[in-house]
C-alpha cells in the first residue's frame, strides 16, 4: 500500500474537483469559490482490499401493502397527486416568487387537521393526518400564524419550526413524528457537513438526501418548496428533480387569477393531470368546472373563433382558438402562436395551402388560445383549420358547434383518442353540433357532421 499528496482545487459551492486553479468554476459558474486542498490518495493493489458484498434481496419474499393515501380535502390537488399524499413520499413545489405556493400548502394542512373517525380496515385512497410542522427559514413564527389564520387553518395540530439548519429540523421532526412535514423553503436550509452557503448546489442536494432519509425512515410525507430561476427552472441541481418522488409547479395564468397546478414527475401517480385554482382574499377557490374558464366572455359569433375540447388526464374541457388571417405587407408571411406550438402552426397552414384552393402563401397568421392555457393536444389540429380557414373566407362559426380532430400531412383527418369523453362535456354545456373525423362516435343528441379530410372540411366550414 502506498501513499501520496496531492493538491486540487475543490469548489465550496459545488463540490467539484478540479487539478489547476481558475477564477471561474467551470461547474456551476460561481467565481472566486476554488480553495486548494491537500489530499492523501492511497494506491491499492489488486486484490489487497476487500470490499463487503451488497445484500441480495428476494423479491418474491417481500409482502405489499395495500397504499394508504393521505385526502387533503382539494380536490384539485388530490388529483394531481394521483389520489392523495402517499406517506413517506418527498413532493417538491415550485414556481414564480408570490404565486400562492405557501398559501397552498397552508390550505392543505387545513383539512388534513381535521379529525376524521379511524376505519375499522383501512382501505386504499383513505388516511387521516396527525399532526403537521411547518418548518420556515423565510418568515417568522407571527407571519406564519397571520396567514394560518386568516385562511381559518384549525392550529390544534400544527407546530412551527425558526430553523434553517437541516441537522436541527431533522432531529426535531423525528421526535415528534408528524404525518406532515413542510419546508419553506429548501433554498434557504444548510447542513453543517457542507462547508458552503445554503442555497448552493451541494447544500440543496444534502439538505434534499436528508429529508428523503427522513421521509422513508420514519413514513412521513414531506413538502420541499422551492423557488425557480429566470428560465422557468427548479433553482438548484437538476439532480434535486431526480431525488424527489413528485415535482409539482404552481403556474400563472396571465389574464385572470387563476393558478394551474402541474404535475411533471409523480412516482405515485399521473402526470397528466392538472388542477385549477382562483386566487381570492380567502386563499385558493377550486374551478370544478374548467370549461367555463377557457372559452371566451362574448357570446357573439366572429370571424376565426372556433371551439375545441382538450384532453388533460382523465379530465376534459374545452378552449376557444382565434385564429386572424391578414395579408403580407412586407417580406415574408409570418406565423404567431400563442398557447399552441408554433411548428405545429406551420404544418398545419402548409397542409391547407397544398391540399385545398386556400392560398396562404402571402397571409400573416396569428394564432392564439383563449384564456392563457398551454395545450399540446393532436385533437386541435382540425379546429385550428377551421379556425384559420372562417377568418380567410370572413365566415363565422356557430358558438355551439365543436370541432375535433387530428390532421396528417395528406391532408386526412384522422380520430382522436377519448372522443366520446370530449363531446359528452360539449354536450353538457349545451353544445348543438360537432364536426369529427369520419367513424362510429356516440355523441348523444348533438347533431354530428363527419369530415375524412380537409377539402370536406372547407365545406362543412363554408356551408
Amino acid at each position: 500500500m502506498s501513499s501520496k499528496v496531492k493538491n486540487i482545487y475543490v469548489c465550496s459551492n459545488c463540490d467539484a474537483q478540479f487539478p489547476k486553479w481558475s477564477g471561474r468554476c467551470l461547474e456551476c459558474g460561481a467565481w472566486g469559490s476554488l480553495n486548494l486542498k491537500t489530499v492523501d490518495t492511497k494506491e491499492a493493489k489488486a486484490g489487497e482490499v476487500k470490499t463487503e458484498s451488497a445484500e441480495l434481496i428476494d423479491l418474491s419474499s417481500i409482502e405489499l401493502k395495500s397504499l394508504v393515501r393521505i385526502k387533503t380535502g382539494i380536490n384539485e390537488v388530490d388529483r394531481v397527486l394521483g389520489g392523495g399524499l402517499v406517506p413517506g413520499s418527498l413532493i417538491l413545489l415550485s414556481g414564480d416568487p408570490g404565486i400562492g405556493k405557501s398559501t397552498l400548502v397552508a390550505q392543505i394542512t387545513t383539512p388534513a387537521l381535521t379529525p376524521r373517525p379511524s376505519p375499522t380496515v383501512a382501505t386504499e385512497g383513505e388516511g387521516n393526518i396527525g399532526g403537521v410542522i411547518y418548518a420556515s427559514g423565510e418568515e417568522s413564527a407571527g407571519q406564519v400564524k397571520d396567514r394560518l389564520l386568516r385562511l381559518s387553518t384549525n392550529l390544534d395540530n400544527f407546530k412551527f419550526i425558526s430553523e434553517t439548519n437541516v441537522e436541527k429540523i431533522v432531529s426535531a421532526l423525528e421526535k415528534a413524528k408528524p404525518s406532515l412535514a413542510i419546508i419553506d423553503s429548501i433554498q434557504t436550509i444548510y447542513s453543517s457537513e457542507i462547508p458552503s452557503e445554503a442555497g448552493g448546489v451541494a447544500q440543496i442536494r444534502a439538505c434534499a438526501v436528508k429529508f428523503l432519509e427522513l421521509a422513508k425512515r420514519h413514513n412521513i410525507a414531506v413538502i420541499l418548496i422551492g423557488h425557480i430561476t429566470k428560465d422557468g427552472q427548479v433553482a438548484g441541481p437538476k439532480t434535486l428533480e431526480h431525488i424527489v418522488d413528485t415535482v409539482l409547479y404552481l403556474e400563472n395564468e396571465t389574464t385572470h387569477d387563476y393558478r394551474i397546478l402541474r404535475a411533471t414527475k409523480n412516482r405515485f401517480g399521473s402526470v397528466n393531470e392538472i388542477g385549477i385554482f382562483e386566487m381570492t382574499g380567502q386563499g385558493f377557490q377550486e374551478i370544478n368546472n374548467p370549461s367555463l374558464v377557457f372559452l371566451g366572455e362574448s357570446g357573439d359569433n366572429i370571424s376565426g373563433s372556433v371551439i375545441s375540447a382538450v384532453m388533460e388526464g382523465t379530465r376534459p374541457f374545452l378552449a376557444e382558438l382565434q385564429a386572424l388571417a391578414s395579408k403580407t405587407v412586407f417580406g415574408y408571411p409570418q406565423r404567431k402562436a400563442s398557447g399552441f406550438d408554433l411548428n405545429r402552426l406551420q404544418v398545419l397552414s402548409a397542409v391547407l395551402s397544398k391540399r385545398t384552393k386556400i392560398n396562404l402563401n402571402n397571409q400573416d397568421i396569428i394564432l392564439n388560445v383563449v384564456g392563457g392555457l398551454r395545450v399540446d393536444d393532436p385533437g386541435l389540429d382540425l379546429a385550428v383549420c377551421s379556425a384559420i380557414i372562417s377568418s380567410m373566407a370572413n365566415l363565422t362559426i356557430d358558438r355551439k358547434t365543436i370541432i375535433l380532430g387530428e390532421v396528417g400531412l395528406g391532408g386526412e383527418v384522422r380520430a382522436v383518442t377519448k372522443l366520446e369523453e370530449r363531446l359528452r362535456e360539449a354536450e353538457k354545456l349545451g353544445f348543438k353540433k360537432a364536426i369529427v373525423p369520419d367513424g362510429a362516435v356516440k355523441a348523444g343528441g348533438m347533431k354530428v357532421v363527419k369530415v375524412k379530410n380537409i377539402v370536406d372540411l372547407v365545406q362543412a366550414v363554408s356551408g
